[in-house]
């Protein structure tokens, strides 16, 4: 099993950051208790921790981003294949006592992922597929949007197992192919829309999605599209938070 087990969110501005989405969200934000890092970890509702968030440094190149961590056996190994199939290395390999080892890569298409070897034993609960259960604060969809979908459809598979099941027509931009990790419905595969940019779109929980679209605008946040229905009956938004970082928001209409 791939899914995704960790989520970072890089940021020019953690304490804005930190009060957006505990205010959007209704996370709890902690301290990581790391020495010599401010790395703080958002938790869901119910106290189960989902991801991090961390402050960019001032020359970092890019901008506010949301990456995931996938799960792989052998980091080295791993970094290894994904370099020979057309991926690049935007971090080497390091290991972190007590929480595995882990390195930023991207696909051959630019979309940057961690891979990470963790320590912990114990299946994580960051993500949580839509529709089988209470997920409010966890990820219920991972949607990659890329320039040339079969490509990274056929990298993923390759390297994580995923596959096509099912999709739905999108005109123009071809089918919105639903990804799968074996028996586990992960998210989504799509072109890129006019006036979009690719990379990975991770939708978050909610128990009430208008009411979670009025904190949204009310904490300073931009709402790019929605809310709109999707299959299910549930409401799903996209938007950035204050600092630019994309993400979205899934939940019933109250």
């Amino acid at each position: 099993m791939a899914n995704f087990i960790w989520y970072e969110l890089l940021t020019d501005d953690a304490g804005r950051a930190q009060a957006f989405y505990a205010a959007v969200i209704g996370w709890q934000v902690g301290d990581s208790g790391m020495t010599g890092i401010d790395y703080r970890i958002f938790a869901t509702p119910e106290g189960e921790a989902i991801g991090g968030l961390m402050q960019r440094p001032e020359d970092a190149p890019g901008k506010p981003v949301w990456l995931g961590y996938l799960p792989v056996v052998d980091v080295d190994e791993s970094l290894a294949t994904i370099v020979e199939d057309g991926g690049q290395v935007l971090m080497p390999a390091w290991t972190m006592d007590g929480v595995g080892r882990m390195a930023l890569v991207t696909d051959p298409l630019g979309a940057p992922f961690y891979i990470m070897a963790p320590q912990d034993p114990q299946p994580s609960r960051a993500f949580i597929e839509h529709g089988t259960g209470p997920a409010v604060g966890h990820v219920v969809w991972n949607e990659r949007i890329a320039r040339d979908p079969d490509r990274a459809l056929a990298f993923f598979g390759r390297h994580f197992g995923w596959s096509h099941q099912g999709g739905m027509p999108m005109g123009e931009l071809g089918e919105y192919r639903f990804l799968a990790d074996g028996p586990v419905m992960l998210g989504a595969l799509m072109g890129v829309p006019s006036g979009g940019e690719p990379g990975w779109h991770f939708y978050f929980a909610v128990d009430d999605i208008d009411a979670a679209a009025a904190r949204v605008s009310d904490a300073g946040g931009t709402i790019e599209f929605g809310p709109m229905e999707i299959p299910g009956g549930d409401y799903s938004l996209s938007a950035r938070d204050p600092q630019g970082a994309r993400f979205g928001l899934v939940g019933p209409r109250r």
